[in-house]
Order: C-alpha cells, then sequence, then structure tokens
C-alpha cells in the first residue's frame, strides 16, 4: 500500500455527491462509507487512474455496492471518472447506475449491490494473487455490518483467516444495521478465526490510516469502522 494524499478533502467530495439525486433511500448508506472511502483512496491503496491495469496494483471491492454515491464521488475526485458524469448519473445514457458496473466505469473491480459476494470475491483474487507469487498488491473490500450475515461471508471468513491471507483486508462499516449484532462485537467474529482486528472510529481520518496500515504479519486484517446517526454513540 502506498500514501498519496491530495488537497481534496470533506467539503469538496460533499458537493460531488450533492450532485446525485434519485436515490435518498440509500443516502445513509453512501455517507456512512464516504470517510472510509476517502482514506482508502487518498492515503493507503496503490491505485490510480494510470494504473487501472497494471497487475501490480492494489484492489478495492465495494461489497456494500448499494447506495455508490461516495464511492463514485471519490473516484471522481481521484480522476477515475470525469465529475460532470455525476449530475447525469443513472440516466438511460450514462454508465454509472445505482449498483457500480466493473464493465464501463473505470477503476472498479467488482460489479456489486447483491450482498454477501465480496468478500468472498476478494478472498479469491488474493489467492490468486498468491498463486501467481505476487506477494505486494493488497486487497481491501468494504462491508456493510448486515452483510455478515450472509452465509457466504461467514465462509470467506472462516477460510482467509485459517489459511493466514495476509494480503486481503475487509473493512466493515458497523452502522449498527445487522438484525441482531454480535455478542463481544463484530472483532470477535474475525479474531475468532484467526484474524487481525482492529475498531476504529469511523470518521477519523488518521485512526483509520493507523488501522490500515499497522503490520498484520502472517494474518488477513479486519477492520470495525464505528459509524453512528447523529445523537448516537458509538
Amino acid at each position: 500500500m502506498a500514501t498519496t494524499t491530495t488537497p481534496t478533502g470533506p467539503a469538496e467530495l460533499s458537493r460531488l455527491m450533492s450532485l446525485m439525486t434519485g436515490d435518498e433511500k440509500h443516502s445513509a448508506a453512501a455517507t456512512s462509507t464516504l470517510d472510509v472511502l476517502w482514506v482508502l483512496y487518498d492515503r493507503v491503496l496503490a491505485v490510480s487512474p494510470e494504473r487501472i491495469g497494471d497487475p501490480e496494483r492494489d484492489r478495492f471491492y465495494l461489497s456494500k455496492g448499494h447506495g455508490p454515491m461516495a464511492y463514485y464521488a471519490v473516484l471522481a475526485a481521484k480522476g477515475f471518472i470525469d465529475p460532470a458524469e455525476l449530475a447525469g448519473w443513472t440516466s438511460a445514457g450514462s454508465r454509472l447506475g445505482f449498483h457500480p458496473d466493473r464493465q464501463r466505469v473505470p477503476g472498479v473491480e467488482i460489479s456489486s449491490g447483491s450482498l454477501g459476494h465480496g468478500l468472498a470475491l476478494g478472498l479469491g483474487t488474493a489467492l490468486g494473487l498468491r498463486a501467481q507469487r505476487r506477494t505486494r498488491p493488497a486487497v481491501v473490500v468494504l462491508l456493510g455490518d448486515g452483510e455478515l450475515e450472509e452465509g457466504s461471508t461467514h465462509e470467506a471468513i472462516a477460510l482467509a483467516g485459517r489459511l493466514g491471507v495476509e494480503q486481503l483486508t475487509a473493512v466493515v462499516i458497523d452502522n449498527a444495521s445487522s438484525t441482531h449484532g454480535w455478542p463481544g462485537g463484530i472483532g470477535c467474529r474475525f479474531e475468532v478465526e484467526g484474524w487481525a482486528t482492529r475498531t476504529v472510529d469511523g470518521r477519523d481520518h488518521d485512526k483509520l490510516t493507523e488501522a490500515f496500515t499497522a503490520p498484520h504479519a502472517g494474518s488477513p486484517l479486519a477492520v470495525t469502522a464505528l459509524v453512528r446517526k447523529e445523537g448516537e454513540t458509538p
């Protein structure tokens, strides 16, 4: 992973997001991911518009693919797509849909929206890279806390931990949307399977950066990003 900070900040991202209307029911799902996405693309991931086809690039998988406004805003801020495209998103001629499409949107690694697939895909990619002896690229998957209830996610957590897939990072946006929650916290779900775990404020850029970049030799990494509605406490 590599640091590539730029002067673009939250104010610009909010403006970019404001250009996209028509999916207000998912606005909370989108804004809950905004800080994590920005930290990843601005400080952590070794990826850029010029490296889309580079086999040594880091991979980011948005498993939580519904409500991708924050994702599109960050891609626009980083030069993957033209900001002018945002205002016309989801229109008949737009390549920016309600779910991101890897065949149409530069920088999008997987088509997503249906929950429960991203972590398994990320694990498969990390294992593929390992088989090719490409040990440098990281694979980061962003999930929602409710997505942990999906069976394929359970299986990916277990297998990645048992195999010690160090290149894989799961970042879980914890906005208390899981039906039953997780006894002992989300980190316990991963820790019992052999993952390194960290839990941080999902709005604190410095703490997120530290969580993503601190060493975790021999184990996959799970970062729980606590994000609550206004008035709630993590």
